[in-house]
């Protein structure tokens, strides 16, 4: 301390330096001077975000309305889906040198190997080397101008990457919009500090957690396998999560997005899960709400057909497994009488943030009229039992049971992983469509509709083993 008070000139005796007092120079000193000058030229005492960009125009709709319209029966994945969207927003003469796509490891498990050609991949240095696909039409071309940041096997570089463009319009005056796609398993579960940072500096931008779900990814095991990141997702204060299963959810999810963090200018960021799995994308459905409900968390997607059935139920699927839900509506009419609505969940986040903000505001206004949570709102004039299905852990849909208007069964991914088809997955982790019509029919013989004698039979019918092992200890 006798050395560091004398080096610098601090004017402290030596025998008060046991007590290590405090010293502040005088004002007109010019080492406060100097403060003083600095702190002026950052803009004052108090931190502030100064965001340099102006906002962006509203862009075209034109460029998700084909997403709108289905698929035709053609099967395609909702990672293809958003290739076709990034490419299609690529060549957008506004926005399109805006946008940042970032890939570790390797670009063409998300089959966006197109993009090589049509932006290239950047290189401080050009392409010094001759690819291996060369010969091929969508070879390794990088260049100085390219556009995606190809970063190799380094998640937690690629999310500094992504944190650098989405403040870009704060530091730097330019908004630009970074696409992040990743394995899902590789996001929260590896690099969730990096995301927590980004929340914290206002990130701007779409994390896209590619092959996820537990379920989808067949043959890699556990290390890939993602059942939780959602529920990972649940503390990030200023990050929306989505699952959508459909291609026009994830179109009105992404076109929101933009339209919310570079029109309105929102210190927001997304977090959307795409799948791998090839399946048909159905139109749009016309009724009122629709857009609405996918924003907000839930809609009606397929009312039951058999409108003078005494046995309903409600069913909620998302992601990938909306498609067992399907497959289950349709047994549970066919075989046990039972009519289902399927309701499309696209993300029980925002359903949960709504209900703990009806909840504080009620808390906080006891002499006014209730708010009352969307999810129940939308589920006042649904009959019957409650079923919630995803590739996902039990809590994810758990977590917004209490706003529910019945009790929730949740069905999900608890548990690790398995090295096995998509189908066996399914099986192994109770979500597939008969464990969805069991898990209906069970929750009826619980409100005395039917007999236990139905749910029995419905275990042979259906070649389920009552004592299989729990899934999520085993």
């Amino acid at each position: 301390m006798a050395t560091f008070r004398s080096r610098f000139g601090i004017p402290i005796h030596d025998e008060q330096l046991h007590d290590a007092p405090f010293y502040r120079p005088a004002d007109d000193s010019p080492e406060i001077e100097y403060m003083q000058q600095r702190r002026k030229q950052l803009g004052g005492y108090m931190p502030t975000r100064k965001m340099r960009a102006k906002p962006l125009a509203p862009i075209s709709e034109s460029h998700f309305e084909e997403f709108y319209k289905g698929t035709d029966g053609r099967e395609v994945s909702t990672t293809m889906v958003f290739v076709r969207m990034l490419a299609k927003l690529l060549r957008d003469p506004e926005i399109g040198k805006l946008i940042v796509p970032i890939i570790p490891d390797e670009a063409r498990t998300f089959g966006m190997e197109a993009l090589f050609r049509q932006v290239g991949i950047y290189s401080s240095v050009g392409q010094l080397y001759e690819p291996v696909d060369m010969d091929t039409l969508l070879y390794y071309k990088e260049a100085k101008d390219g556009q995606i940041l190809e970063e190799g096997i380094t998640e937690a570089g690629s999310m500094c990457s992504f944190i650098a463009a989405g403040t870009a319009a704060a530091n730097h005056g330019i908004n630009t919009i970074p696409f992040f796609i990743y394995y899902s398993m590789f996001g929260f579960q590896r690099i969730g500090d990096f995301i927590w940072a980004a929340a914290d500096m206002r990130t701007r931008g779409f994390l896209m957690g590619g092959t996820a779900g537990r379920t989808t990814l067949a043959g890699e095991g556990l290390q890939h396998q993602d059942g939780h990141s959602h529920v990972l997702a649940l503390p990030v204060p200023n990050l929306l999560a989505f699952d959508p299963s459909f291609a026009y959810e994830l179109a009105i999810i992404i076109q929101d997005g933009i339209r919310r963090m570079y029109v309105d200018q929102e210190d927001i960021f997304y977090y959307l899960t795409i799948t791998n799995e090839p399946l048909p994308m159905p139109e749009m459905p016309s009724t009122p709400g629709v857009r609405e409900g996918i924003l907000k968390g839930l809609y009606r997607f397929k009312a039951s057909s058999k409108k003078d059935s005494k046995l309903r139920a409600q069913l909620f699927g998302s992601g990938t497994i909306m498609y067992e839900v399907l497959k289950a509506q349709q047994i549970l009419e066919e075989k046990y009488g039972v009519a289902a609505d399927v309701w499309s969940v696209t993300s029980y986040k925002e359903l949960y943030r709504d209900g703990n903000d009806c909840e504080r505001w009620n808390m906080l206004h006891p002499g006014s009229v209730p708010r009352v949570p969307y999810v129940t709102q939308a589920l006042k004039d649904a009959p019957g039992v409650f079923i919630a299905a995803s590739d996902y852990m039990k809590v994810l849909p758990e977590s917004i049971g209490q706003w529910v208007p019945g009790k929730l069964v949740s069905l999900g991914t608890d548990g690790f992983g398995r090295s096995e088809n998509r189908a066996s997955l399914r099986d192994f982790f109770e979500v597939d469509a008969k464990h969805i019509v069991l898990a209906t029919l069970s929750a009826l013989a619980r409100e005395k509709q039917i007999g236990v004698d139905v749910v029995q039979k419905a275990l042979k019918d259906l070649d389920i083993n009552p004592e299989k092992p729990n899934p999520a200890i085993s």
